[in-house]
């Protein structure tokens, strides 16, 4: 188990027409975030990524996770997180997972720890920020289609998992659960030195930690993975639903010149991506 007294978090099933989605606002801090240089090490767990099934080809998942921990066996796990959160279920059971893992659980938040992210920030022993970055706490977010039953039922069940979110974070914290609730309430975006004054962290990563994990970023960022995510961002910011921005992603994925020969996972265009976000942000 844990070093730390940390409760299990709820295990709730999952309504049958729930779909989840990222608060815009954290989908765009993250998005214009460079992609964190992955660790060389064995017990290192990288969470760089929605969380779940991100709808073209990405995410981080339970059981991603769970096979990681697997191979690392009885050791002390660094996990290292820049997520802008998603799936509140997966979340749940990946911070499950490492509140579960026999050895010490590290966590260091690279860039942002939003929605679900920071519930998984949630189960490390020590939690290390880099200055520059940010946690994000608010409550359950999803989207339930169906009757008024379908909503009733729902709605309840999102407060059942609020307060036991409030539950985990005043554990981790010592705040109490009123203060924690506040800020669920607010959609609170915490810097590194909040968190730790709040107690929700526990210390801030030294300036050539921050500077170095600059440069390694920048250096790996991909301008088609910066592209697509900014894109999403975008599209999320004018309210379109989660279901769409992925349909008009994978429409983007698949186009291509009918002039010109295919290539085997040639991905995105650059070039076209940002002459669309262009438009998007004029």
């Amino acid at each position: 188990m844990s070093l730390r007294d940390l409760p299990a978090g709820p295990e709730f099933q999952r309504p049958a027409a729930y779909q989840f989605d990222t608060p815009s606002d954290a989908l765009a801090k993250w998005a214009d975030m460079p992609s964190a240089a992955t660790a060389s090490d064995n017990t290192t767990v990288t969470v760089l990524d929605v969380i779940g099934d991100d709808g073209i080809g990405g995410g981080v998942s339970a059981k991603r996770i769970a096979a990681a921990l697997r191979a690392i066996g009885k050791r002390d796990v660094t996990v290292q997180i820049n997520s802008p959160g998603g799936d509140m279920f997966e979340g749940i059971a990946i911070y499950n997972l490492l509140r579960a893992h026999p050895a010490a659980v590290s966590i260091e938040v690279l860039g942002i720890a939003a929605s679900a992210a920071s519930i998984i920030a949630m189960a490390g022993d020590n939690i290390r920020m880099a200055r520059s970055s940010f946690l994000m706490l608010h409550n359950a977010w999803g989207v339930v289609i169906g009757n008024r039953h379908d909503m009733a039922e729902a709605a309840a069940l999102f407060e059942r998992f609020d307060g036991a979110l409030a539950d985990i974070y005043a554990a981790r914290s010592g705040m109490a659960r009123s203060e924690i609730a506040a800020l669920l309430d607010a959609e609170t975006f915490l810097t590194a030195e909040e968190a730790v004054a709040a107690g929700i962290a526990d210390t801030i990563a030294g300036g050539a930690d921050a500077s170095t994990y600059a440069s390694h970023a920048a250096a790996q960022s991909r301008p088609d993975i910066q592209a697509k995510r900014r894109i999403d961002a975008a599209l999320a910011q004018q309210g379109i639903p989660r279901s769409e921005r992925r349909a008009m992603l994978k429409q983007i994925t698949g186009t291509r010149n009918a002039a010109e020969p295919a290539t085997h996972d040639a991905g995105f265009d650059p070039a076209a991506l940002r002459q669309l976000l262009d438009t998007l942000q004029a």
